[in-house]
């Protein structure tokens, strides 16, 4: 069951540095904000759309980023942290550092971008980790589908089970952007194939040479 974390902290933090910093920075910023900038940050750095001058959110395009990096509450932030802590460290092994900072980063704005289209022409606002955290869903999922070999029974369950409550929690939960989870599982889905697809490449350009 690769979603069983065992570590102690200082394991944690040495095997999985980017998620480790990932959760800090998500936490820093919130304490901050809330406490002592009266939420200036997530105003300044929320995603945000309007429906004549800027209907994809193009114009100011850091929005895109920054917002995936804000939340909107406690639960909100510690659900988003919980998910981050258990889930992503398979992915950051797997992937490597650079690679999962990479794929973390555009699943949040894949999330952004399909939400983005969805509601262009109204105004619309939305922070939050959810469209990276699809991603992670949607890596796994494809992980499921076409390896399910590489994963034991437990972890296949845990895959299907949290896609399945995370679809149920967006379409009942008020205030849930489902199109950005939505968007974030697919870019994550797409990027695992392409992954998988160019080191299954790399792999066999490295056997016909030997």
């Amino acid at each position: 069951m690769i979603f069983q974390r065992k570590e102690t902290f200082r394991d944690y933090v040495r095997l999985y540095p980017v998620t480790t910093a990932i959760l800090a920075i998500n936490l820093i910023v919130f304490l901050i904000d809330y406490v002592f900038l009266d939420q200036r940050w997530t105003y300044e750095g929320m995603f945000y759309q309007e429906p004549v001058f800027d209907r994809y959110g193009f114009m100011e395009p850091w929005r895109y980023v920054t917002s995936i990096a804000l939340h909107a509450g406690w639960e909100h932030l510690l659900f988003n942290c919980f998910s981050i802590l258990v889930f992503a460290p398979p992915l950051e092994r797997a992937l490597g550092h650079f690679r999962y900072f990479s794929y973390y980063v555009m699943a949040g704005i894949g999330g952004n971008f399909l939400s983005a289209f969805v509601y262009a022409g109204s105004e619309h606002a939305s922070v939050g980790a959810s469209g990276a955290i699809y991603g992670l869903f949607g890596a796994y999922l494809y992980v499921a589908l076409f390896r399910r070999s590489v994963l034991d029974e437990a972890t296949l369950k845990t895959i299907y089970i949290t896609l399945g409550f995370g679809l149920i929690y967006s379409l009942l939960m008020p205030r849930v952007n489902i199109w950005a989870h939505i968007g974030g599982a697919i870019t994550g889905f797409a990027l695992m194939a392409l992954f998988i697809t160019l080191r299954s490449g790399a792999h066999r350009r490295k056997q016909g040479k030997m």
